[in-house]
């Protein structure tokens, strides 16, 4: 199941969507349907010496909420 990226016509809101089947996609923002699916360039992996994966360690700490980022207090 792909993630696309959307824009809305009417209010301008770029958007993500999870999309399923028939999905009938509408903006989060004030419920439009008329969206257009953008283009976006897929993630690919980075080449690296240490095996198949890349070494993301130089990228630093994870920032923002959750427990990643210390968000959940339990740290």
């Amino acid at each position: 199941m792909p993630i696309y990226e959307y824009r809305c016509a009417a209010c301008d809101k770029t958007f993500e969507r999870l999309v399923r089947g028939d999905t009938k996609v509408r903006c989060p923002a004030c419920e439009s349907a008329k969206v257009e699916r953008l283009i976006s360039a897929p993630a690919r992996h980075g080449s690296s010496s240490i095996g198949s994966g890349g070494d993301y360690s130089a990228l630093g700490p994870m920032g923002g909420g959750g427990c990643g980022g210390g968000g959940c207090g339990c740290h």
